[in-house]
């Protein structure tokens, strides 16, 4: 079965590993994060239309040459998903922005792995694409609502950033990882990429033109184009002085990236948990405190932004002073790592369990699974534990194996394996969920509504519609057993697999 990075993360890093807090580049982040393939080729896209029994003439679109080629940029290309480069072509431009706009914000982690692929696909901009490469701003938005900070600037950098449409976003990702100075460097050689007079004036001083700065500082006050907020907090960076004689502002409701920047370097940095998990990528520069960093990756984690190999390097990098919250999950971690290392089967009872517990109250099963299943598997697991080996391996990449870890296996793992293998009986089915299901796999082809979108050549919002029915179970079952037998006849029989068994295992959780 063909896969990309097939289990969340390739490698898993070791107590203390000190690139497991470094920001990783867009090769790196590909590497380690979660993505979906196709696994065989579609078998409900037709190689040729029918006869038409009419002839419509279509409409002529005119676009500029330049645009399309910005809007199928991309960090995968179609030979790894195994996508072809048609994938968004007869979707009309707006269709797909608004598709996007509406994914789930926590996916399943099967589906959140195929947004990712969908969303850094390299394919064929839609036939309607303009000069403002909308599409890619989608992408880049959606990409952003994940955290997924690190990949969506080296998508934006791939497309060539320095253009009016998509200067606003470079900048904003850019000061979000603390890595402005190519984006301001080149606002300074271009003043005309964005209208935002607050970005011109912290980009020339980022630059070392305070002269500048301050003169657009004084004419932009003067004639009232800068918000309360933004005077008050570039007037502090442009003069320190006044630091000790004025508030800073109060932090407004709909936090800009710049704005979060500006708040730190004038000393008075705004703690991210309460903000919108793009934020949550700042505390991992190196600038937070180690628990502040844990929790920022705990939070990207849940959505992949983060992979799992760089929280468990935070998690083991030194020994807990304290004990409770985050320390509580700290240290069972670093216990089952511990007794994983040394081989100690006495301890790991205990240890496994605390770890279990400490990952599903944080939502983080399957980031867990993919970090120890593969460890576990070289164990001779006790009894008492097996059952939560179990479910630990059937969320990892291992879900195949995972029935060799029980020998009387109760009716709901007997459906656990059969889904496994993808091939759960609906005679078996005991709950809607698992009635739902079974009817996906026991279909050969795609949903009505699905279908008439491949027959119309719109494959990626088929996929799309697929993906954000299956959510988190809480759809209709019909909608559920549409969805999965869409994704099995598109070759995507990894994601619905995963996407099943996580539907049945996490729907569980307390």
């Amino acid at each position: 079965m063909k896969r990309i990075s097939a289990a969340f993360f390739l490698g898993v890093c070791t107590a203390g590993a000190v690139g497991a807090q470094q920001p990783l580049s867009a090769i790196d982040w590909l590497d380690q994060a979660s993505t979906a393939a196709v696994t065989t080729a579609p078998r409900t896209i037709p190689t040729e239309p029918p006869p038409a029994e009419t002839v419509d003439v279509p409409s002529v679109i005119v676009t500029a040459l330049d645009a399309p080629r910005t809007d199928a940029v991309g960090l995968l290309p179609s030979t790894t998903t195994g996508l072809p480069a048609s994938i968004w072509e007869k979707s009309t431009n707006q269709n797909l922005i608004r598709a996007l706009a509406r994914l789930e914000p926590e996916p399943l982690p099967a589906i959140q792995a195929l947004y990712y692929t969908l969303l850094l696909a390299e394919a064929n901009a839609p036939l309607d694409a303009g000069s403002k490469a909308e599409f890619l701003q989608a992408r880049l938005s959606a990409l952003r609502a994940f955290g997924a900070i690190e990949p969506a600037l080296a998508l934006a950098e791939r497309a060539g950033p320095a253009t009016p449409a998509l200067f606003d976003q470079w900048l904003d990702l850019a000061l979000l990882l603390g890595q402005e100075d190519a984006a301001c460097g080149a606002l300074s050689r271009q003043p005309h990429l964005t209208s935002d007079i607050s970005a011109r004036i912290y980009c020339a001083a980022r630059n070392g033109d305070w002269d500048t700065a301050a003169l657009t500082y004084h004419s932009a006050a003067a004639l009232g184009t800068l918000s309360d907020t933004d005077a008050t907090l570039l007037a502090l960076y442009l003069e320190p002085a006044l630091i000790d004689e004025t508030e800073p502002p109060e932090p407004p409701q709909n936090l800009s990236a710049l704005q979060f920047r500006l708040f730190e370097a004038i000393g008075t940095a705004l703690p991210t948990h309460n903000l919108p998990r793009p934020f949550a990528m700042a505390d991992l520069r190196g600038n937070s405190g180690w628990k502040a960093e844990i929790e920022a990756a705990e939070r990207l984690a849940r959505t992949g932004a983060v992979p799992g190999s760089r929280l468990l390097g935070l998690y083991t990098a030194r020994r807990p002073a304290a004990s409770g919250g985050v320390w509580d999950r700290v240290a069972a971690v670093q216990a089952l790592d511990l007794a994983l290392s040394e081989g100690v089967t006495s301890d790991l009872a205990a240890a496994l369990s605390a770890a279990w517990r400490a990952a599903r109250d944080e939502h983080l099963e399957v980031v867990f699974a993919e970090l120890f299943a593969a460890r576990l598997a070289s164990f001779e697991i006790p009894m008492s534990i097996r059952s939560q080996v179990f479910d630990l391996s059937i969320l990892s990449e291992r879900y195949e194996q995972a029935g060799n870890l029980v020998s009387n296996p109760k009716a709901a793992q007997n459906f656990l394996i059969a889904t496994a293998s993808g091939t759960p009986a609906p005679e078996t089915a005991r709950t809607p969920l698992q009635s739902a299901i079974a009817a996906g796999f026991a279909r050969d082809h795609p949903s009505p509504d699905h279908q008439a979108l491949i027959d119309a050549g719109r494959l990626g919002e088929a996929i799309l519609a697929a993906a954000r029915q299956i959510g988190r179970g809480d759809a209709a079952r019909d909608d559920l057993t549409g969805a999965l037998a869409t994704l099995r006849a598109l070759g995507l029989e990894d994601t619905a697999r995963r996407a099943a068994l996580q539907l049945l295992l996490l729907e569980r959780r307390g």
